[in-house]
């Protein structure tokens, strides 16, 4: 069949496996684009530099211990993370609504940034209208997302540079009438923000992204690979051009800095729009595949090929976006984002913690192959795992601390004291699907 399956259903060989650079370089292309730059911008609006410098660095540090422990569960077992919560306290059936949740958000995810990727290029190129811009941009990012990992990684070292040095040049253009050392001085000029906000805000815009790390990190090759390429890509994608951000905000006076880019006309224009977008929601596009063919593994048995799932997919939302009737489903794809936090912490704590299935995983990864069993239903996942999400969801209604962190944080401990007191327990073993194999 035309495209890659890319192992959706299997552990990634080591024939599979990438050098660490071109898994960072999308881990990267993933957080580098022009919201960071307003991230930043909307920390020094309420905030001085060095309070802003706080909250990236604490909210990055988060992220970063998320994405490492969770992607290194991905490179051990080389498995997408749906697949993976089968065994990692989720079972088959909790691991089938995992995979329905990831796929339904981010399918609208991948709608509502192509909604907005063909009202960027509608700005610039007039004569085609925004519909049609949208089926246009929808189509070719499922054909790129066809091909797999290794496609989108070439996409990523193309769109990677032309986004940084495009979006460098209209930056040094803009920072260029200004003094350096007076901009770092300068204190917020909107409604003052305090740090744990900000971390919040930092923390929140990236931590969907941090709990599905092993849909990436199964094609390291080691531990040590995934340590570095995450430290780096979200050290330079989050970090730095968030402290970008903070400058320029404070060099316009206007936390919409993103103006700055949109005022570039013409080729250079397009090309920053293009290289912002593709590399974001192809991964967009291609994890949503991944948790449909577990959903419909786990829930009818019948083994789907990825490029059928991420052909219809971006089929549908495409035409979802071509409507435009998904801005009014972007609320609740909000909330169901609060479901996401919690399923790494019960991860997590599952792989390195409570080990309750580990041994089925060390023993059946020498073999290369998954475990024979698995279990059916964990009743007190699901309870800790919808706990959980309330609790981020009222902390975030509240805003108590950081939701996301509170979410994630409160279901790994309750889900390890859970464990400890010996009350996650599958109802029954089942065997393993021979079209999952």
């Amino acid at each position: 069949m035309l495209g890659a399956d890319d192992h959706a259903l299997d552990r990634v060989p080591a024939t599979g496996r990438y050098p660490w650079w071109t898994v960072a370089v999308q881990r990267f292309g993933q957080l580098s684009d022009l919201t960071v730059f307003l991230l930043g911008a909307t920390l020094g609006a309420g905030m001085g530099f060095w309070g802003a410098f706080w909250s990236l660095t604490l909210g990055s540090v988060i992220l970063e211990v998320v994405a490492i422990f969770a992607g290194i569960a991905g490179v051990r077992e080389g498995l997408s993370t749906s697949v993976l919560a089968r065994w990692t306290g989720f079972g088959r059936s909790g691991s089938a609504l995992i995979g329905l949740v990831v796929a339904t958000s981010l399918i609208g995810w991948f709608g509502i940034q192509n909604a907005i990727f063909a009202e960027g290029l509608h700005a610039l190129v007039d004569g085609v209208p925004v519909w049609l811009w949208s089926i246009v941009t929808g189509l070719a990012v499922t054909a790129l997302v066809v091909f797999g990992f290794r496609w989108m990684a070439w996409i990523a070292y193309l769109t990677v540079p032309a986004f940084l040095l495009l979006a460098g040049w209209s930056v040094i253009g803009e920072l260029s009438d200004h003094s350096l050392g007076d901009l770092l001085g300068t204190a917020g000029f909107g409604e003052p923000m305090s740090i744990a906000t900000g971390a919040t805000i930092v923390a929140g815009s990236y931590i969907a992204g941090a709990v599905l790390t092993p849909d990436m990190t199964r094609f390291n090759r080691s531990t040590g690979d995934v340590v570095k390429q995450t430290v780096v890509s979200i050290t330079l994608g989050q970090y730095v051009l968030g402290l970008v951000g903070v400058i320029l905000a404070y060099a316009i006076r206007s936390a919409d800095v993103v103006t700055i880019f949109a005022a570039t006309s013409g080729t250079i224009g397009v090309i920053i729009l293009v290289s912002a977008t593709v590399k974001i929601n192809d991964w967009n596009l291609y994890s949503s595949s991944l948790g449909f063919v577990n959903t419909l593994s786990t829930v009818f048995g019948v083994r789907v090929n990825r490029v059928v799932a991420t052909i219809a997919i971006g089929v549908l939302g495409t035409a979802l976006s071509a409507l435009g009737i998904l801005d009014r489903f972007a609320d609740f794809l909000t909330v169901l984002g609060v479901t996401l936090p919690p399923i790494a912490g019960i991860m997590v704590a599952e792989y390195f913690l409570v080990r309750r299935w580990r041994p089925a995983l060390d023993e059946s990864r020498e073999h290369g192959r998954l475990p024979a069993t698995e279990p059916g239903w964990v009743p007190a996942t699901l309870v800790i795992w919808a706990g959980a999400a309330l609790l981020g969801w009222w902390t975030e209604q509240e805003q108590i601390g950081i939701p996301a962190l509170n979410s994630l944080v409160v279901a790994g401990v309750v889900y390890l004291a859970a464990g400890k007191a010996g009350l996650v327990r599958g109802t029954k073993e089942l065997a393993v699907e021979k079209g999952a194999e």
